[in-house]
């Protein structure tokens, strides 16, 4: 053969990349995605589900620029000879290579905590060993190489004593070659030779002989579908069948998991300690050590995602101090401030910042009942410029209902309080009003306000209303971090300008208040969001989002 002819036979190796997740620094939220493409840079991003989201979006792009499978190539596991998938050897046997085989294709692996994403130019049948390989494309059937006389390998075989010649095809005890290697469609031809027929049987029917008849119309036999856990296929045999069952059912739960778009700890935490469990009884049943550990690695998984949890909402593990020491200690609380507020957003009597403010505290003074105390000090301590006039409007438009006069409401001291009502907050037997919390709950939720608007450094910075409202907005819309919006994604501008009664154009401002009195950092404020975190000095005024 010439050197022409030897250059166009040569075969590569397949392509393989790698993209993976790793954390940045020792207890640090941000994580890097690199790629072992030369002409991929690092992304550093603030979270892991972030990264996450990255990694995948990376890998997808490159797949869909990305050139085909190749069908000459050889297969990317070669190069290690199948070391990540060795065939299990018995006790006196030698563990044995998968050999490569089948149609080259694009297959995408990834591990069970998926930190790393490989793709990989590979062979079917080394695809097929990996426990977690998904084949995003095949090569096409490459064609078959010429023989040294002239005909192609792939041609069909004359007819032989052992069998008939089909259209199209080879016969039934006539290996076939392709591109992939010798294929052969009966066990009696393993060695390359044809079985004879007696020359004095009778030529059957093939009608009535299920052995002429076609492959594909023969019956098979097809066994279930095997459960995946963990990398690990769950035995048909294995006993009792509960716990085969729940291993099965655990493996598709924690597939359906790692594709929901928004992690849930307290679920993770629940299936790591059903992984665990059911792991320790399949050790039990199997005598497995590797069972064994597993089961423990996943009890401190199920620990881990349980502590990053209450970490998240706020709480402290048993037998602990919290993590952040807040004023309202549980999620129910922190619902009800929230729906406290909204009622108020939606059923202000006046517009304009001040009135919302003053609307906001009376209504958490009458929340349970419809009626509460108020004295003069409560009103003179908010930042409103006319206290009294804005007392009256609310009588007069029937909001507010006061035992005395306004000005007697203004001079009132502790020792002598005026009775106040909100006829739309008192309960009757139609109406149960609209907050459900208890007797208990409300002065708990009405001494929080007070903190927030009266805190410190907005007391002595003389912030307006508006403010003071943006504060308890902020406080009730970050994570257990302190980080704005849901996942740390913002909070929207028009809700935000809405809930202040200013003007959109007007935020930035009231932010920069914020942050001059350090309640906000980071903070940033685009056309439609308000990004950024509360500073730790507030963060046990926050309620948290669960």
């Amino acid at each position: 053969m010439g050197v022409e002819a030897r250059a166009t036979n040569e075969r590569v190796t397949g392509r393989r990349w790698t993209v993976r997740l790793d954390p940045v620094g020792r207890g640090r939220a941000d994580v890097r995605v690199s790629c072992s493409r030369p002409a991929c840079a690092a992304q550093v991003l603030p979270s892991a589900a972030a990264g996450r989201t990255a990694a995948i979006g990376h890998l997808k792009a490159h797949l869909r620029a990305g050139p085909a499978p190749r069908p000459s190539v050889h297969c990317a596991c070669r190069a290690e000879e199948c070391h990540t998938h060795i065939r299990p050897a018995g006790p006196r046997e030698r563990p044995v290579p998968w050999r490569c085989g089948g149609a080259v294709v694009l297959a995408v692996i990834t591990d069970r905590e998926g930190r790393w994403w490989q793709v990989m130019e590979c062979c079917s049948r080394c695809a097929a060993a990996h426990p977690t390989a998904k084949v995003v494309a095949t090569a096409p059937a490459a064609e078959a190489p010429a023989r040294s006389d002239g005909f192609r390998a792939d041609a069909a075989a004359p007819a032989t004593p052992g069998g008939v010649a089909t259209p199209g095809g080879p016969t039934a005890t006539t290996p076939t070659f392709s591109a992939a290697g010798p294929h052969f469609s009966h066990s009696a031809t393993a060695t390359g030779t044809a079985v004879p027929q007696q020359a004095s049987a009778p030529r059957s029917d093939p009608r009535s002989d299920p052995r002429s008849a076609p492959r594909s119309a023969r019956p098979t036999r097809r066994r279930p579908p095997r459960g995946r856990i963990a990398q690990r296929l769950v035995p048909h045999d294995l006993r009792p069948v509960e716990l085969r069952d729940e291993l099965t059912e655990l493996g598709e739960l924690f597939r359906a998991y790692q594709a929901r778009t928004e992690p849930d700890l307290a679920l993770l935490a629940e299936l790591h300690a059903r992984k665990a469990e059911a792991f320790h009884a399949w050790a039990e049943a199997t005598a497995d050590t590797g069972l064994r550990l597993d089961a423990q690695r996943a009890e401190q998984a199920a620990a881990t995602a349980r502590l990053q949890h209450l970490h998240r909402i706020g709480q402290a593990p048993d037998g602990e101090g919290p993590a952040v020491a807040r004023l309202l200690t549980a999620p129910a609380q922190w619902n009800h401030a929230r729906a406290v507020l909204a009622h108020v957003a939606e059923n202000a009597p006046l517009p304009g910042a001040e009135a919302r403010l003053l609307v906001v505290m009376v209504t958490l003074r009458t929340a349970q009942s419809g009626v509460g105390n108020l004295v003069g000090q409560d009103v003179k301590g908010l930042p409103l410029q006319d206290p009294q006039h804005l007392v009256e409007q609310l009588v007069e438009s029937g909001w507010l209902g006061i035992s005395g006069t306004v000005e007697e409401l203004i001079a009132s001291r502790p020792e002598n309080p005026t009775q106040i009502t909100v006829p739309s907050l008192t309960p009757d037997e139609d109406d149960p009003g609209p907050f459900t919390f208890g007797r208990k709950l409300r002065p708990k939720l009405s001494g929080w306000a007070q903190r927030v608007v009266g805190e410190k450094k907005l007391r002595k910075g003389k912030t307006e209303a508006d403010v003071r409202l943006l504060a308890l907005a902020l406080a009730t819309g970050s994570d257990g971090e302190g980080r704005l919006g849901p996942g740390g994604e913002g909070i929207g501008v028009d809700a935000l300008s809405s809930w202040c009664a200013v003007d959109p154009g007007d935020l930035p401002a009231l932010v920069d208040r914020l942050t001059a009195a350090d309640w906000l950092a980071e903070a940033e404020v685009t056309d439609t969001l308000l990004t950024g975190r509360l500073t730790e000095r507030v963060l046990p005024l926050g309620c948290p989002l669960t």
